[in-house]
């Protein structure tokens, strides 16, 4: 959709701290997060909510990936999920670490959790 900021960071046409991509699903730092490492993990197309995302599995897998990064680089006592397109109508699941020591501005965590994949 061209006026959905989501699918503008897809083509490249804004800015992101990017963390992980494949061919179907792109993972990013939240510019506003909730808490330090907060990680949005998108598909590529566009779908409004996470349950119209066609191979829901293979999402899941990615946010799961993009979550041990998080675990591996940031150490955080656990992290929490939320999934909701009322804000952004693009499908896209949050992934909070909770607790645990995540220093650094956005670049910063993006280039640790991104290593770490």
């Amino acid at each position: 959709m061209e006026n959905c900021i989501f699918c503008q960071i897809v083509r490249g046409k804004a800015p992101d701290f990017r963390v992980y991509e494949d061919k179907d699903f792109l993972g990013f730092l939240d510019t506003n997060p909730q808490v330090p490492g907060h990680t949005l993990v998108i598909p590529k197309k566009h779908y409004h909510w996470v349950y119209e995302v066609p191979d829901f599995g293979r999402y899941w897998e990615a946010a799961l990936k993009v979550t041990k990064a998080i675990q591996k680089a940031c150490h955080p006592e656990f992290i929490r999920y939320v999934t909701y397109g009322v804000h952004v109508p693009h499908a896209h699941i949050h992934i909070l670490p909770q607790g645990g020591i995540i220093k650094g501005d956005l670049s910063e965590i993006a280039q640790k959790i991104g290593q770490s994949l």
